[in-house]
């Protein structure tokens, strides 16, 4: 799993992402400023992100509007050295999944991280909408004007596009995301899925295609 820290506190960067790492087995970005986190969740698909709110440029509450604005629906964790009960208010108010107060232990936070991941996948939304198009994540279902059944795979990359409208996602991370756990996997069958993924959106009638340049893809208005 994935997961973006944006930390101004640079030993204490460090400190979380070689913990996380180690400990935890994810795979961590790390930045200074909450526009340098806006900026990345923007390019990449991650499975949570971590905000200080003291941050140059644009402090963690903002990138947390910012990001929820944009309908990133990412499980976000706010970092704050304060410890007033209006401030985890308003973080919560913004979208902010959950708030961890500085001085923390590393366990914590790696316990919190975790928390978040499991969350994601049990409170996920079984119908995700963009633009005309609804997909029933729970009965493989794409519809539009008609409708038709996804195999099992589509379905999981349809969800990836949907959570991120127009952005450009490299085979290697669809790849990742969905096949890295089988052995006899190929990375060349993402194109044969998107194919068929290609047709079944044109045959229920929505404005929406995947448009592809050599090994990345992106889910535009047509």
């Amino acid at each position: 799993m994935k997961i973006l820290i944006a930390e101004d506190e640079l030993d204490l960067q460090s400190a979380e992402k070689e913990y996380l790492e180690m400990v935890g087995h994810f795979s961590v970005d790390a930045v200074e400023t909450g526009l340098d986190a806006v900026n990345m969740a923007k390019q990449n698909a991650y499975d949570v992100i971590i905000l200080d709110i003291m941050m140059p440029k644009m402090n963690g509450l903002d990138a947390l509007k910012t990001l929820r604005a944009d309908r990133n629906f990412t499980p976000i964790l706010m970092l704050t050295a304060k410890a007033e009960l209006d401030d985890k208010l308003t973080g919560l108010d913004m979208g902010a999944d959950d708030y961890l107060t500085k001085p923390f232990s590393m366990k914590e936070l790696l316990a919190r991280v975790k928390s978040l991941t499991r969350r994601r996948i049990d409170y996920m939304p079984t119908k995700l909408t963009y633009e005309n198009l609804v997909l029933d994540t729970e009965k493989g279902l794409m519809s539009c004007v008609n409708s038709v059944s996804l195999a099992f795979k589509e379905a999981k990359m349809m969800e990836l596009f949907i959570e991120n409208p127009e952005r450009i996602i490299p085979k290697e991370e669809i790849f990742e995301k969905i096949w890295k756990f089988e052995s006899d996997s190929n990375v060349d069958s993402i194109e044969i899925y998107v194919y068929f993924i290609k047709n079944k959106l044109k045959a229920i009638g929505t404005n929406l295609d995947i448009e592809i340049n050599n090994n990345e893809y992106r889910l535009v208005k047509i």
